[in-house]
């Protein structure tokens, strides 16, 4: 099978298999929407608290929204308990219009630990096993109503994904006692950033983790692999060397939302054109201009100072620039800061 493909997800199917991770605090709408322009097939909102949306907490809701231009999307959520997450579960698919949601069994932050989630649950696999499987019944049980998008209905039954670590530490990898609660629970695909959760995101991730879990799961449900992909030569090594079955750019995304697009080129046609300063910076003011229309123009700006010096790193004279971006207030300061000869080099 050639290394860019389509790939079928329980009932969903996409165009390809190179996908926008969850990132917490940057896979917004407005960033999705930018990755969606730069070529990804398939795009994660940043994880959703079920605890939260639960109690009908409007900034939660908001993080659940569609970007305009997603063909499809999946929302991430997250939780320690079964009952609250089976209706948190139910809740989503009332609230948006997602073609799968995919569950968060990784998350190395203590806080989310603490509550019974995130990669608390790869660590106690009996735990995943009740999670997942409530979620999974509670969205092939679903009969409520669900929101249009494009004048067309939502899906009524959509596809439960997990995405998990390799294990808690060196000591304990329980990724394969993890995987196989997943496939008993019933979900659709497994996701594994191969690091445990006492790396959290430094060392190497160890890709001979995610070619043992595509050996182990056997071709039953897609796999697919995350970590240390920051081009596109990082993504065609994954693909090659683990024959999973797509691949999910996390911090690789990060100022660099044409990824998508490279990285099809190099599958395709075994070279990949750079990006102009222009294209580069245009796609950082659209991005900052759909964040403003939803946060607003003052806490989207001060959010964009971290997004900003993303999209400047490897600019001829990106360290001066980016003294200027932490301080940028307003779109003005924006314009001001990159019309200042940053327009015309070269990436």
């Amino acid at each position: 099978m050639a290394l860019f493909h389509s790939v079928k997800i329980g009932n969903l199917s996409l165009p390809g298999n190179l996908f926008l991770a969850p990132v917490a605090g940057y896979s917004d709408r407005a960033f999705r929407s930018v990755c969606v322009k730069g070529g990804s097939c398939f795009e994660y909102t940043e994880m959703v608290s079920m605890e939260a949306l639960t109690r009908d907490s409007k900034k939660t809701q908001c993080l659940m929204e569609r970007a305009p231009n997603e063909a499809a999307y999946a929302v991430q959520i997250f939780g320690g308990n079964e009952e609250v997450v089976a209706e948190g579960a139910r809740t989503v698919l009332q609230k948006t219009s997602c073609e799968l949601i995919d569950i968060n069994c990784g998350c190395p932050v203590p806080k989310i630990i603490k509550s019974g989630a995130g990669a608390e649950l790869t660590r106690n696999p009996e735990k995943l096993f009740k999670i997942a499987r409530s979620v999974v019944n509670a969205v092939s049980e679903f009969q409520g109503e669900r929101p249009t998008f494009g004048g067309k209905p939502a899906p009524q039954k959509i596809p439960v994904s997990v995405k998990i670590r390799s294990g808690w530490d060196a000591q304990n990898l329980t990724w394969k006692e993890a995987a196989a609660a997943a496939l008993e629970a019933g979900v659709c695909a497994i996701t594994i950033h191969p690091r445990t959760r006492a790396q959290g995101y430094e060392g190497k991730a160890d890709w001979n983790i995610l070619a043992q879990l595509v050996e182990f799961v056997a071709g039953r449900i897609p796999v697919f692999g995350s970590g240390d992909i920051f081009s596109p030569q990082d993504a065609k090594n994954m693909l090659e060397q683990t024959g999973c079955d797509g691949v999910m750019f996390a911090r690789g995304a990060m100022g660099k939302p044409f990824i998508f697009r490279q990285t099809r080129e190099l599958l395709e046609k075994g070279a990949f054109e750079e990006i102009s300063a222009e294209e580069k910076f245009t796609a950082a003011f659209e991005e900052l201009d759909l964040l403003a229309a939803d946060i607003g123009e003052a806490a989207a700006c001060r959010e964009m100072r971290k997004r900003f010096c993303a999209y400047s790193k490897g600019f001829p004279g990106g360290a001066e620039l980016r003294k200027k971006i932490v301080h940028a207030e307003s779109k003005a300061d924006y314009r001001e800061i990159f019309g200042e000869g940053a327009g015309n080099a070269d990436v």
